[in-house]
């Protein structure tokens, strides 16, 4: 596609960028849509991070995405935040108004929640607690998530137990923090386990997790995609499991970034979830 100079542009920013499937994932909706746009990686390191985000409207850009490790240094630097991204302490999300403001949103919450209901359409939040592994900034979001669509209790374990109890104490509602020695045993009668770290994914080492105590029905997704496949999903599925991999997490929280750029609501399809495996 050809671009005029009415052009609508947004971006990823990030430190590194060039692994980031957004600009593939963004360009595939603008090619289908048939719309005047770009969506291109912006290389911002630390240092830069301030006087790229002020950049964004005077160079007429829409907006951008925020990927690591600028998520919540970011907050700092909008003028106004949404309670969603308040709440979790992190932003993804950068919208330019109208009136040349810049807005702060998260919807990692909500393509978390999206991928899971899309992967798992026989999960209710009220079916049973949900063990949720890490206490990172992608817990944040998946913990607000699970808390906010009704679920009883969430079971929070981290190696780091100070850290869980900051993150239980700072989004409140049902959650119990599980020292990380009991991790096997918080898997009684679950009905959801979420892994929010980076352990099983490609190159760092395996999530030690004993799935003996989980019920053969509760859902077991993870939030990272390299591989699709993790080794906890895979021995889930072995095991019976329903699982749903995290690629969908990444395509669901796109939808409402493109939206406010683009003024047009994109659909997560099988074929977009091809199109970006084969990057």
């Amino acid at each position: 596609m050809i671009l005029s100079g009415k052009a609508k542009v947004a971006g990823v920013i990030g430190w590194p960028v060039g692994h980031s499937r957004s600009p593939r994932l963004h360009g595939w909706w603008l090619e289908q849509h048939g719309i005047d746009g770009a969506y291109i990686p912006l290389a911002v390191p630390r240092e830069g991070l301030e006087a790229a985000v002020r950049a964004l409207p005077a160079l007429g850009l829409r907006g951008a995405n925020v990927t690591v490790p600028h998520k919540e240094a970011v907050l700092r630097l909008v003028d106004r935040l949404d309670p969603v991204a308040a709440r979790i302490g992190a932003v993804n999300t950068l919208v330019v108004a109208e009136d040349g403001a810049l807005e702060g949103r998260n919807t990692d919450a909500e393509g978390f929640l999206n991928n899971l209901r899309d992967g798992a359409p026989g999960w209710r939040s009220a079916a049973g607690p949900a063990v949720v592994i890490g206490a990172g900034g992608a817990a944040r979001a998946v913990v607000a998530a699970l808390a906010d669509a009704g679920v009883p209790e969430i079971r929070l374990v981290n190696r780091t137990p100070e850290k869980a109890e900051t993150l239980a104490c700072a989004l409140g509602g049902p959650v119990h923090v599980v020292p990380w020695f009991g991790r096997g045993g918080a898997l009684a009668e679950a009905a959801l386990l979420v892994n929010t770290t980076t352990l099983g994914m490609a190159g760092q080492p395996l999530l030690d997790l004993d799935l003996a105590h989980l019920p053969p029905s509760a859902v077991v997704t993870d939030i990272v995609y390299t591989p699709l496949e993790t080794p906890l999903l895979a021995v889930a599925r072995a095991r019976g499991n329903p699982v749903v991999d995290g690629l969908g997490m990444l395509l669901h929280q796109a939808v409402p970034g493109f939206e406010a750029w683009f003024g047009v609501r994109p659909a997560v399809t099988p074929e977009l979830r091809a199109f970006v495996l084969a990057a």
